[in-house]
């Protein structure tokens, strides 16, 4: 493995354009996009006291399609990312979901190469292959691109912080389940 990752590639290697990541149905009358990041504690608390609620009530129930795009705003939170998109669509918002309940023990410290173990054990907890992780967090152009759709989505959106919520186009911050709900119900009222 590379000294940090993300610093290696091979030769040959095809850069997949990244995209989103999405559940609930494509049809669904209310979509929301989340930026957030994986290392930010407040992404952390959302996940941990708002999204599930959203899951089961909206997204799985077809009202919501629900879209997550992530911020990078240190290198740790880019690992954290390049590996839940190491898991494809099958396994990405399992891994997000462990990625923000364990944030504090792998987030927390200043360590890289600690950091590294911890995001692998999470990928390996997840049920992803230890050289296919190393494989994802050696991939520069795909952190390069990673970055760099970053950027422009977080300046076309006008994003600051994290996490930010659109609900059908309108910019909301961090906020209580019960402040998301009745947002919600309003646009499928509307």
């Amino acid at each position: 493995m590379a000294a940090s990752p993300a610093f290696a590639q091979e030769a040959g290697t095809a850069v997949t354009e990244p995209g989103d990541f999405s559940l609930g149905s494509p049809d669904a009358p209310v979509k929301i996009v989340e930026y957030a990041s994986y290392t930010c504690p407040h992404c952390a608390t959302f996940h941990a006291n708002v999204f599930k609620d959203l899951k089961r009530d909206y997204i799985d129930t077809g009202k919501v399609h629900f879209t997550l795009r992530e911020v990078y705003f240190d290198r740790y939170g880019l690992w954290a990312a390049m590996v839940a998109r190491c898991g494809g669509d099958l396994r990405y918002f399992g891994i997000s979901d462990m990625l923000f309940a364990k944030q504090a023990e792998w987030a927390g410290s200043q360590d890289p190469m600690q950091v590294v173990q911890s995001l692998k054990t999470i990928g390996i907890t997840a049920g992803l292959d230890g050289a296919a992780i190393d494989a994802c967090l050696n991939d520069q152009a795909q952190a390069e691109a990673l970055i760099a759709r970053f950027q422009v989505n977080m300046e076309a959106d006008g994003v600051q912080g994290t996490p930010t919520i659109f609900v059908n186009g309108s910019k909301h911050s961090n906020m209580t389940y019960a402040d998301l709900k009745a947002i919600i119900d309003a646009e499928l009222a509307g």
